[in-house]
């Protein structure tokens, strides 16, 4: 499971997507997930998809390494998925036992739930796939810019969104190799009831908190060494560049919201 998380990795390529500004990108993506809230009922979701499906053929990456990257966060999707289906009521009434009630409204809005939460995992990971971490960095903050003027310390904010992103793949392959050496020394994950599952995680977190601290110290004392300064002052290397498919991108987020207004319903 752990190697199937792509959250926070970047392949490389030269798709239209990978070309686009990564300011365009980080706010197309947030507005993405905005516009989505506008989709309720199955018009409007298959608008979505279908847009979703769109984007990640553009990528030129193949759609199984999404799905991949979905399959570690299935079972919290499937949850929250289970208390909407249980706890919603309306509709025809399918079954009813104290406070569970499964209803038409209820198993409608559960798929809903599962589709929204589905295309904003894609579309996040489409953004980390495409977007290397710098220049999600340098995206941050120009978009944090504005803020500076109330003394928030920007670009230490984009700094550690970007390192944190970053890092979360070497984080999950450090977790992979503990578990590993784990089950090397008998430890076997998932047996037993609650209490026992989470006393055999406990060897897991440990060694890894450790191994975060020390990875961060020794990051901190690199960032030192190199003179590493953020604020006011600091040059950029990196100089993003709006671009005309950045425009057409635009304008195709407004078409998408206004085919959603159209086909929703009141």
């Amino acid at each position: 499971m752990i190697e199937k998380l792509i959250l926070g990795r970047f392949v490389p390529g030269e798709s239209l997507i990978h070309g686009l500004d990564a300011r365009t990108k980080l706010l197309a993506g947030f507005y993405y997930i905005g516009i989505l809230f506008l989709a309720n009922n199955w018009w409007t979701y298959a608008l979505m998809v279908l847009f979703t499906l769109m984007i990640v053929q553009m990528t030129g990456i193949k759609l199984k390494v999404f799905i991949k990257g979905v399959k570690p966060l299935i079972w919290l999707i499937l949850f929250t998925v289970v208390m909407q289906v249980l706890f919603a009521s309306g509709g025809t009434i399918y079954f009813d036992w104290g406070p569970f009630t499964i209803s038409s409204f209820g198993l409608l809005n559960g798929v809903f739930v599962f589709l929204r939460f589905v295309l904003i995992i894609i579309m996040s990971t489409v953004i980390t796939l495409t977007t290397t971490p710098m220049n999600l960095t340098d995206a941050i903050a120009y978009i944090l810019r504005p803020f500076a003027v109330l003394k928030v310390p920007v670009n230490d904010i984009a700094l550690m969104i970007s390192v944190a992103l970053r890092f979360i793949p070497t984080l999950m392959g450090e977790t992979d190799k503990i578990m590993k050496a784990q089950r090397a020394r008998g430890v076997d994950f998932g047996e037993g009831n609650l209490f026992e599952q989470m006393k055999v995680v406990v060897p897991i977190f440990i060694p890894l908190f450790v191994s975060s601290f020390n990875r961060a110290e020794e990051l901190a004392d690199a960032m030192e060494a190199r003179g590493y300064q953020g604020g006011e002052g600091r040059t950029r290397f990196r100089i993003l560049h709006w671009h005309f498919g950045d425009l057409i991108a635009a304008c195709v987020m407004i078409l998408l919201t206004v085919g959603l207004v159209l086909l929703r319903t009141t």
